[in-house]
């Protein structure tokens, strides 16, 4: 695969550029960057700082990945920004590297989409196969788990889980984990409506898997069962099975 680089663009001669890599005009990529094979910069990306993104990755206009932390016991280190493979970064999308809390790296998966105007904050990590719909803002050290779904203008609050095929609606100020499988709606404190039997089906998950959820939802949310009981309830009706699909 043939490497194109446009003479408007700045590429410092330490960035390593891989295999069939496409950069458009008006780009700017730091010493530190590594673009995997097939990655494509559509024109006016910035990606700068310690970053290794891997391959067939695309951004489209005013992204800007690698920027220092927002975080002011920051002592500018050289923290980092991994990415995987096959994501997509829509207009405007901002990710930053990582303060030297944790392991000082933000970290982002494979098969994501982070649609216009989204924001990542330092130490998130997501997953894949997420979705990040447009404005959304994700404080510092949230994780998102695979298959979760973000809808746009939803702010997750620092510190922050969101669960493997969760849904969150939009407009949402979430300060709290949301569960795996949980369906979070209303727009200041989101309450767990239901379950996300949609996204559940989509993913493949068996219909007796979901009834199983379902369950436990209502055990947890609907009735409050104490947690205890409701383990209990599971090894008697399962008999200490776990679906696999869990």
């Amino acid at each position: 695969m043939e490497t194109k680089i446009s003479p408007l663009s700045l590429v410092d001669p330490a960035a390593r550029i891989g295999d069939g890599v496409v950069i458009g005009p008006f780009c700017v990529v730091g010493p530190d960057v590594t673009l995997g094979a097939g990655t494509c910069l559509k024109s006016h990306v910035v990606i700068t700082g310690v970053t290794t993104v891997g391959s067939n990755n695309c951004f489209w206009p005013n992204c800007v990945i690698g920027g220092d932390p927002q975080d002011i016991s920051w002592q500018d280190s050289d923290t980092e920004i991994v990415i995987g493979d096959n994501n997509c970064f829509r207009e405007g999308v901002t990710v930053n590297r990582g303060a030297e809390k944790e392991d000082g790296i933000t970290r982002i998966g494979n098969q994501n989409l982070f649609m216009a105007n989204s924001h990542i904050a330092h130490n998130c990590r997501i997953f894949n196969n997420v979705i990040l719909v447009n404005g959304v803002l994700l404080g510092g050290h949230v994780h998102v788990h695979d298959n979760a779904i973000v809808s746009g203008n939803s702010v997750v609050h620092h510190f922050s889980t969101v669960g493997r095929l969760s849904f969150i609606s939009g407009g949402c100020r979430v300060p709290h984990d949301i569960p795996p499988f949980m369906l979070a709606a209303g727009s200041d404190n989101p309450e767990l409506k239901t379950i996300n039997i949609v996204g559940m089906r989509r993913a493949g998950i068996s219909n007796s898997t979901i009834e199983v959820v379902k369950e436990a939802f209502r055990l947890l949310y609907l009735r409050n069962r104490p947690l205890s009981e409701v383990h209990q309830h599971f090894d008697d009706t399962l008999e200490g099975v776990i679906p696999m699909e869990l």
